[in-house]
């Protein structure tokens, strides 16, 4: 879509024989959460590493507010404007979490800013209360939030979240839903996000891309996703619920 502050398209990437994207894209919008959900080893966390710079594609276009940023190194998209967190927890873990920020926060700013704008993130987040604690002690939970807080420093047009709910129990799952809904309300920064828990996905994205095999085989509001045949028969092998 013109409107899309994320636009990726015509993706195409291969391991050896193995064609792990064929023909892939998404589209991501300002204030607005996207899903892109598949079942195990469909392309997704691929598909991310294509649009941050992270994985080379030998077919397919990413571009950021219009921009073509396909040739852009990982370093030079963050800078334009896209931020990322990963499955597995990337934060430095004999920091603390205000550390941990400041380190982003002055990557992306430089260090006459940097002080400002990692509290800024620590009041969004809410994370004063853990600010001077060591990242490695906190919980599970928190320290997600020290890694959201991490890509927020770097004040995004859009950001990647990979498994954002992964190591949550309930009561956080739905706390980091409420968080993602209100970072979109109150600033124009869009969303992607790669999760597993349908539940999350289907109650906080407004639009969502199904990836199986390395294609998009669906996208659309969740209740089209829900109700769309190739996709139950992708997660079940048949035309049960998803």
């Amino acid at each position: 879509m013109s409107d899309a502050v994320l636009h990726a398209e015509g993706v195409e990437v291969r391991f050896g024989g193995l064609q792990a994207l064929r023909d892939a894209g998404v589209d991501v919008h300002r204030g607005s959460i996207t899903g892109l959900i598949g079942p195990n080893g469909a392309g997704k966390t691929t598909l991310f590493n294509v649009i941050t710079g992270f994985q080379t594609a030998y077919a397919g276009t990413v571009t950021l507010d219009g921009r073509d940023v396909t040739r852009l190194g990982p370093h030079a998209r963050a800078r334009k404007g896209i931020a990322r967190t990963f499955q597995k927890l990337e934060a430095f873990n004999s920091l603390s979490a205000r550390d941990n920020i400041l380190v982003a926060a002055e990557r992306r700013h430089g260090r006459h800013r940097a002080a400002e704008v990692a509290d800024q993130v620590i009041a969004q987040i809410d994370l004063g209360h853990v600010a001077d604690v060591t990242v490695g002690t906190l919980p599970t939970g928190t320290a997600r939030l020290v890694e959201l807080a991490r890509a927020l420093a770097c004040e995004p047009s859009v950001l990647l979240l990979d498994e954002a709910s992964s190591g949550l129990d309930e009561e956080e799952t739905a706390a980091v839903g409420t968080l993602h809904e209100r970072l979109v309300s109150e600033s124009d920064v869009g969303i992607l996000l790669v999760e597993h828990d349908m539940a999350f996905v289907m109650r906080i994205c407004r639009r969502i891309h199904v990836l199986d095999f390395g294609q998009i085989i669906a996208s659309g509001t969740p209740e089209e996703v829900r109700d769309d045949p190739a996709v139950r028969a992708a997660y079940l092998g048949t035309e049960g619920e998803v």
